[in-house]
């Protein structure tokens, strides 16, 4: 697998750089938490909210639906599952991170090999989209040993509990939460606690390649 840039012209199917945006107060507030092992994440946190680029993302990003303003960070190397949301999702590092995408078309009856998926450099600071067609999760740490810590922007109320109501479509058993439909692989913790396993093929794991 070749990890390449956000900006090579091969990251357009997958997602835009959002190069209107400031993003240098941000990155102050997000550089406050500490990192931590293994992978944590909030959906909402006032502290980032309250940060000016909030307007923006809101009204121009957006086109002025609620929004909220969260946070993923810790460590991590490996693909584990994939998930998407029935719209956009912002990501902003506050150094170097990798996506790991795919395309909801890819999946064929209801599972997706992960030799589709491909790797992108995201650069600190970089306001990246990642549209709703592409499939997603977890940043990955872009250097050996170190974290990453990424602003995760999305509308409000994704990823809270998911709405109790009765599975009719093999697409509403993929649902873990709101507005957050997961496929998840074999080898991880998610199918564990439930998840359906939706990918086939390797668990793909970078770390040789960072």
């Amino acid at each position: 697998m070749e990890i390449k840039s956000v900006f090579d012209k091969s990251f357009a199917p997958y997602g835009a750089i959002l190069d209107y945006l400031d993003t240098k107060t941000l990155l102050e507030r997000m550089d406050k938490v500490d990192y931590r092992e293994g992978v944590s994440y909030e959906p909402s946190m006032a502290e980032l909210e309250e940060d000016p680029i909030f307007d923006c993302l809101r009204e121009s990003t957006f086109g002025g639906m609620p929004i909220e303003i969260g946070l993923c960070w810790g460590h991590n190397t490996k693909l584990n599952c994939l998930e998407y949301h029935r719209d956009s999702e912002i990501n902003i590092g506050i150094g170097d991170f990798i996506l790991l995408l795919s395309k909801k078309e890819n999946i064929v009856a209801g599972k997706l090999d992960t030799s589709t998926v491909q790797a992108f450099r995201v650069p600190g600071g970089v306001a990246v989209e990642v549209y709703a067609t592409s499939l997603h999760y977890a940043p990955c740490s872009a250097r050996k040993e170190e974290g990453f810590k990424v602003a995760i922007v999305l509308p409000k109320g994704t990823n809270e509990e998911r709405p109790d109501f009765p599975i009719r479509c093999y697409e509403d058993s993929l649902m873990t939460a709101r507005n957050k439909w997961l496929l998840a692989h074999s080898e991880s913790s998610e199918a564990e606690n439930g998840a359906v396993v939706a990918l086939t093929g390797d668990n793909i794991d970078i770390k040789n390649l960072i």
